[in-house]
């Protein structure tokens, strides 16, 4: 071996040295999280203070990592909980279980487990990564509350943005309902806005191809389009 076969081995690692840095000061520097980033759960209300969840147990049952434990109660008569006739009695998530794949949110009718931008939530001890009605709940005002306080690796404020998945105009491709609001609003924070980037198109382009042209004529015979139907929202049609 010669002398300059380590310097041959380390020349990727020298010569990057010397190029200017690229690392972000984490945490005095963050990234802007994109629109459908996969934080902690939340679990929502009504602008009245009733909560959105029905304790129907869809999210539980569609989630792959079984980290969601619900159970449902019937509603007391003279104090309901929920609009419906069941409330999530008891309801937890595992953090330590769970993937972020966001399926609970797809699940829920109602709208009322949505994910947040907040990530930052360490423990030292496995029970307190164990969330119950008592972390996950937003209060009557819209205040989330987190086991751990406000620092500088905790930005509280990131418990109100729900991820944008839930704020799609049109998650099934349907332009004539982008920027119309799908969704109920929510306490303390009102109807949340749609996603940024979704706007409805002014003019419809032709299909370029043959096979553009045989997917829209499909389109149209499923919504009903070319049969005096229309696909536009309430309030939108000219």
């Amino acid at each position: 071996m010669s002398f300059f076969d380590p310097v041959k081995g380390f020349w990727v690692t020298l010569r990057q040295m010397f190029k200017p840095k690229v690392t972000t000061q984490y945490p005095e520097e963050k990234r802007s999280k994109p629109q459908r980033f996969h934080g902690r759960h939340v679990l929502n209300r009504y602008p009245d203070g009733m909560e959105k969840c029905i304790g129907c147990e869809l999210c539980a049952g569609v989630c792959p990592a079984r980290c969601i434990y619900v159970r449902g109660e019937d509603n007391p008569p003279d104090d309901p909980v929920s609009p419906g006739e069941r409330y999530g009695f008891i309801y937890e998530i595992n953090m330590l279980r769970c993937i972020f794949c966001g399926l609970c949110v797809e699940a829920c009718p109602t709208e009322a487990i949505t994910m947040t931008q907040l990530f930052e939530m360490s423990v030292s001890d496995r029970q307190d990564a164990i969330y119950t009605r008592d972390e996950l709940l937003m209060n009557p005002d819209g205040t989330v509350p987190h086991p751990q306080p406000e620092s500088p690796l905790i930005d509280l404020g990131e418990l109100r943005i729900a991820d944008g998945w839930m704020r799609a105009t049109a998650p099934s491709g349907r332009a004539s309902y982008e920027g119309t609001p799908g969704w109920t609003p929510t306490a303390g924070i009102g109807l949340r806005p749609a996603e940024r980037g979704q706007k409805k198109p002014t003019v419809d382009s032709p299909p370029s191809t043959a096979a553009e042209a045989s997917r829209h004529s499909d389109l149209a015979g499923d919504s009903g389009l070319g049969t005096g139907a229309s696909a536009e929202p309430e309030g939108e049609a000219n």
